[in-house]
């Protein structure tokens, strides 16, 4: 199990928990990101550290310092 800022780019991966602050986990659940759920780096941007995601067919952008909250499990 590792943080999804330690993902390579291309990877997928399963969803195993998040954590954080109570108003930040609620937030990334709400954007789909749930236990269980599949997802994919699609790649880093230099731009302020931001990683897109691919989850459910659906393309996320999410801050570095928001995905070291993000547990998966690479697939």
């Amino acid at each position: 199990m590792t943080s999804l800022d330690q993902l390579q780019e291309g990877a997928t991966a399963t969803l195993i928990s998040v954590d954080g602050q109570p108003t930040l986990r609620r937030r990334l659940m709400e954007m789909g990101l749930l236990p269980g759920t599949p997802l994919q780096l699609i790649r880093r941007l230099d731009l302020g550290g931001v990683l897109e995601l691919e989850v459910r067919r659906s393309r996320l952008s999410l801050r570095h310092a928001e995905a070291m909250h993000l547990h998966v499990a690479a697939t």
